[in-house]
């Protein structure tokens, strides 16, 4: 009688420890198999350095990577608490295209109505994005920034093949700018909704482990 193999574990990579508090208070019933939330700490190497150290450990090694937390939003009428889900992440080292996009965004619509999902590029950056800066990015075609997301999914492809994908709660956006996250109203806003992701990247995980027809 031939064993089950074990499915992929899901490793899901945050930043801040306010994001790693947001997904370790939220609903982590429900997962489709084994998972990890880690924090790799703020920055692209940050990011890396963690990346490359984890998915080396056996257990994890053919682990599917998401990365998740706050993010800037570039493009006009984007609010703080909505989320974006990345078509794929981009900075100057590569390009990486996400996978189940569009079982992510059906998801989060389900579980948070009323909440407005963006659909795009989203970009990384060494440096908190301001001003100018913004708009040149969404001239790319990018909707998002971050500092970590882009460097996350490059590291775990390199590490060898695997889905990836990048789900972030705006925390800031042109008419919204913040100074610190957590001392206004849109930083508590978009830690509510990071709180309630979970389910939906554990039904993409679940998604991921089924056969293919």
């Amino acid at each position: 009688m031939s064993s089950q193999p074990t499915p992929a574990p899901l490793l899901i990579a945050c930043a801040l420890g306010i994001e790693h508090l947001a997904l370790r208070t939220g609903d982590r019933s429900g997962a489709g198999g084994p998972f990890t939330v880690v924090r790799t700490g703020m920055g692209p190497r940050a990011a890396e350095r963690s990346v490359n150290r984890l998915l080396a450990d056996p257990a994890l090694a053919d682990a599917v990577v998401l990365a998740t937390g706050f993010c800037a939003g570039l493009a006009p009428g984007m609010h703080p608490g909505d989320l974006v889900v990345a078509e794929e992440t981009r900075d100057p080292h590569g390009t990486v295209p996400c996978v189940g996009t569009d079982l992510l965004v059906k998801e989060l619509v389900r579980l948070l109505p009323g909440r407005t999902v963006h659909i795009g590029p989203v970009t990384g950056s060494d440096h908190v994005v301001r001003g100018h800066e913004r708009s040149d990015l969404l001239a790319t075609g990018a909707i998002a920034v971050d500092m970590e997301s882009a460097a996350t999914l490059l590291s775990a492809v390199h590490a060898g093949e695997r889905p990836v994908a990048a789900v972030r709660v705006v925390v800031d956006a042109p008419e919204h700018e913040l100074v610190r996250i957590g001392t206004v109203r849109g930083g508590i806003s978009a830690f509510r909704v990071l709180r309630s992701v979970l389910p939906a990247f554990f039904e993409w995980h679940r998604s991921l482990l089924l056969p293919r027809r």
